[in-house]
């Protein structure tokens, strides 16, 4: 399945048509995205008697983040080996967790500046579907609802202002630092959930390129960490990491620019097109 935020209400993909969920329902399941997650066992075993999707559809206008409201979104640092090289940091031992705050999150669209040292970095997002606890990393993408694209958006000064204490989920966090859609996809939609393509473009040029399965950590061994120190629950939202060719790791160093555009595109689920306002 593919879905998506429209107007603020939940529409899925049918062949090339896009559905209003509670519609087609007749109310069963509301109109508001992020309501479906809390009955995801329900709403797939509805899902399954639909018309599957046919290839995928141009990102229709009205577009908003496919999870609007997660209780939780958790950012992992350092989880490709050439990022964590070109950071000049050590790969971690175990996942590198930070929190990305909910007030963040947004759609595609356009994101104001606060400051002229503000990074890019395309990440795989998942979206947790089941309440999640104590999850052994074999049964973990069962816990899956779905896959986005993401852009963690990075103040490098706010991030690294701490020295010794770096503030990773203040300079994380900052409004419209986390976009993430246009599509919620299904796992079982894309050719090779754990090895997607996935890229960046800065103005049309591309900065960043890899695959998923140079992750560190896997999807299954982030959602069997995450749960076994605390709860998943639906809707939660797991920003799984960066490639190498952020702008920080440039010589000289890069950051964005208003009028700029960057375009992330994970194979699959689409693209995400950010653009960059003036200075707030």
């Amino acid at each position: 399945m593919r879905l998506a935020n429209v107007a603020g209400r939940l529409v899925s993909q049918e062949g090339a048509d896009l559905v209003d969920v509670a519609t087609a329902s007749d109310g069963r399941f509301g109109p508001d995205p992020h309501d479906v997650l809390d009955h995801w066992d329900e709403f797939m075993a509805w899902a399954a008697l639909r018309p599957q999707a046919g290839p995928l559809v141009a990102t229709p206008a009205g577009v908003g983040p496919p999870v609007p409201r997660p209780s939780q979104v958790f950012g992992i640092g350092l989880n490709y080996a050439d990022h964590a090289g070109e950071s000049g940091m050590a790969l971690p031992s175990q996942p590198m967790v930070f929190p990305k705050f909910s007030s963040c999150i947004t759609g595609p669209g356009t994101v104001d500046l606060p400051s002229d040292t503000v990074d890019w970095e395309v990440e795989l997002v998942v979206v947790i579907g089941r309440p999640a606890r104590h999850v052994p990393a074999a049964d973990a993408w069962a816990y899956v609802a779905g896959l986005t694209i993401g852009q963690d958006l990075s103040d490098r000064a706010l991030q690294f202002a701490g020295g010794a204490s770096p503030q990773f989920g203040l300079g994380k966090s900052l409004p419209g630092f986390g976009p993430i859609g246009p599509w919620l996809v299904t796992p079982g939609e894309v050719s090779d959930p754990a090895d997607l393509e996935i890229s960046c473009e800065l103005n049309g040029s591309q900065v960043q390129h890899s695959r998923t399965k140079h992750l560190i950590f896997t999807v299954p061994a982030l959602i069997a960490f995450l749960s076994s120190h605390l709860p998943l629950h639906p809707g939660d939202l797991i920003f799984t990491g960066t490639p190498a060719g952020v702008g920080f790791g440039r010589d000289p160093a890069v950051y964005l620019r208003p009028g700029d555009e960057l375009v992330s595109t994970i194979e699959g689920l689409g693209s995400l097109t950010t653009r960059i306002g003036n200075a707030s």
